[in-house]
């Protein structure tokens, strides 16, 4: 079993009260979650407008489909407009 974790620190742009970080979030969220069938959640920065830390997990037989399937994911948070990528840490295990 392979597992592949990834950490993004996401700026969001559209955000000016916890309410509407929240929403922006949360669809974020439901969307990779849709899309990727990825275990995904905000693990960092909760109590900040306009920062989020976004962990998410990948489990194949398969290094490379873990490694591809984050690296897409974090391509579809890269084109979403309402966000920027800061940084991101990928770990495989």
């Amino acid at each position: 079993m392979i597992v592949c974790s990834c950490e993004i620190e996401i700026l969001i742009y559209s955000a000016n009260s916890l309410k509407e970080k929240r929403h922006v979030i949360k669809s974020i969220i439901e969307r990779i979650k849709s899309r990727f069938n990825a275990s995904v959640a905000e693990v960092g920065f909760n109590e900040l407008w306009n920062r989020s830390l976004i962990g998410i997990a990948v489990v194949s037989n398969n290094e490379s489909l873990c490694d591809a399937s984050i690296s897409n994911i974090v391509k579809f948070i890269e084109y979403d407009e309402r966000v920027e990528i800061l940084s991101f840490h990928k770990e495989i295990i």
